[in-house]
């Protein structure tokens, strides 16, 4: 009976969207346990708190949930059409990371686990979904289930989708057969390592975010360390770098969801508008996009440090506004810009 209804999920499932489905019990690996309280003894989370107050809970599924049996983990591809880091050559525009180019895959994925999940509830078994929003590991989970393996990079590849996968989890009171784990397709591959603008891998298979630009631009509230702000380019919000150049991408085709295809005002924006943006002007623009949550302030922080590495003389009137914006953060951030700017301003004039 297990398997029929497990099957019946995995129908339902891909019926959904989701690309990739699979069934793991409701443990992570001791060797992952550790892994993640070495990364928070080494102070590697950097302000993420929020990892350290839950990390019991995080290290193992039934301290947040002890009725829970299995894992259903479910993956929906956000791979792109063409090439993720095209945009980095072009310093005149501001470079946003693949997946927050359109609406919020929170959003848009438990949406759908939460239609899943009521089939599953119909039958009198307890369901509770996760999408990134509680204390979970998504990504030793899925290794688990099947899906694929962590890379080097830390996050999921996928033989088939690469590493172009949303996570999102089902907990369920049903003991459903798990599949067998995924095996590490890496290799002596180190393309991901070697990518890295701000050499954020101490080692394969272990990441500093203080020093991945994704965390840089997303989570650090204050001033960028000066050390990153050069490699970060026009990286204005996340960074695909690691993730781009995997080699298993090659197998990836685009992904399906519309939600998730880029919106063209997103896919490649000038950072002299981008500059201008007050707070409802942010507001209004990144509405029920990732990009809201960090707020006007610290996003148009990550532009100014763009600006100033744009070395384009065209962009110091915008550079100069915002080392004058009332945000102290912002502020020095353009001023900065300015700094850059105006040696190659003089030059040209």
């Amino acid at each position: 009976m297990a398997h029929v209804l497990k099957d019946q999920i995995m129908t339902r499932a891909q019926a959904l969207g989701f690309d990739a489905v699979g069934f793991a019990r409701a443990e992570i690996p001791p060797a992952r346990a550790a892994a993640l309280r070495d990364f928070l003894a080494a102070g590697q989370h950097g302000a993420m708190g929020w990892m350290a107050a839950r990390a019991d809970e995080r290290a193992d599924p039934k301290r947040l949930w002890p009725e829970a049996l299995s894992v259903i983990s479910l993956g929906l591809s956000y791979a792109p059409k063409g090439d993720a880091l095209e945009n980095l050559a072009r310093p005149t525009i501001g470079n946003i990371s693949v997946y927050a180019r359109n609406r919020d895959y929170h959003d848009i994925v438990k949406g759908k686990l939460k239609h899943l999940a009521q089939f599953i509830a119909a039958r009198g078994e307890g369901v509770k979904v996760f999408v990134d929003t509680a204390p979970v590991m998504e990504k030793p989970l899925a290794a688990e289930a099947g899906l694929g393996w962590q890379g080097k990079h830390t996050n999921l590849v996928s033989r088939a989708h690469g590493s172009w996968l949303f996570l999102g989890e089902i907990f369920t009171t049903l003991p459903l057969p798990p599949d067998p784990p995924h095996a590490d397709r890496c290799g002596s591959c180190t393309a991901c390592q070697a990518a890295c603008p701000t050499n954020a891998f101490p080692a394969p298979y272990k990441l500093d975010a203080r020093r991945c630009i994704s965390y840089l631009t997303i989570e650090h509230a204050g001033p960028i360390p000066e050390e990153f702000r050069a490699p970060m380019g026009n990286r204005i919000y996340g960074c695909d770098d690691c993730l781009a150049v995997c080699p298993w991408n090659k197998f990836a085709k685009a992904g399906r969801e519309a939600k998730l295809t880029a919106r063209a005002d997103l896919a490649a924006p000038p950072l002299a508008a981008l500059a201008a943006l007050d707070d409802a002007g942010f507001r209004q623009k990144f509405s029920g996009s990732p990009i809201k949550r960090i707020g006007r302030n610290r996003f148009v922080r990550n532009v100014a440090i763009a600006i100033g590495n744009s070395a384009d003389a065209g962009l110091l009137p915008a550079a100069q506004a915002l080392a004058g914006d009332a945000d102290p953060v912002v502020a020095e951030a353009g001023g900065w810009a300015v700094a850059r700017l105006l040696p190659i301003s003089v030059q040209k004039g």
